[in-house]
């Protein structure tokens, strides 16, 4: 009997299988934010979920050729079918643009299946409820990383 593996970390590749549990991408920030991320993948680990991390625990920054593949990984995450993404907009030092940029692409695809939530002190939080409201209508932008993982597990396809 083969151990399905439930944690992939950038670089490391995930590639669907016939009988996997439910995966999600913990998509947001993640430069100059708290590292959500550990506690979202334990917790869903917990579920039994596959979850897909694009926060490295070590970024080897001075190395030119990880931004592409990292860039590279993200993308292809995210447009995996079937994958949950899970959107969080913590408070910090940034405005996150990339993963505004990837929330914008994924409303835009009314296939993508999504979760997303904004801390109230996440500075660009009204533009992350205006995107969601005019994409996708009815849309719950959560309040709290609790509440966006509680709103993902009730999401899941077990």
């Amino acid at each position: 009997m083969s151990v399905i593996r439930t944690y992939y970390e950038a670089p490391d590749p995930y590639e669907p299988a016939a009988g996997d549990p439910p995966a999600v991408f913990l998509a947001g920030g993640i430069t100059g934010v708290e590292d959500w991320q550990r506690r979202a993948a334990a917790e869903l680990g917990r579920l039994g979920a596959i979850v897909l991390n694009p926060r490295r625990r070590r970024f080897p920054i001075d190395d030119p050729a990880q931004a592409p593949a990292q860039i590279a990984w993200e993308h292809h995450h995210l447009h995996l079918p079937e994958v949950l993404t899970m959107f969080w907009f913590p408070p910090g030092d940034s405005d996150q643009p990339i993963a505004l940029l990837e929330l914008g692409a994924a409303l835009d695809n009314p296939a993508r299946r999504l979760t997303i939530g904004a801390d109230p002190g996440y500075r660009r939080v009204e533009d992350v409820r205006w995107q969601a409201r005019l994409a996708r209508p009815g849309e719950v932008v959560h309040t709290t990383l609790d509440g966006t993982l509680s709103a993902v597990r009730a999401r899941l396809r077990f």
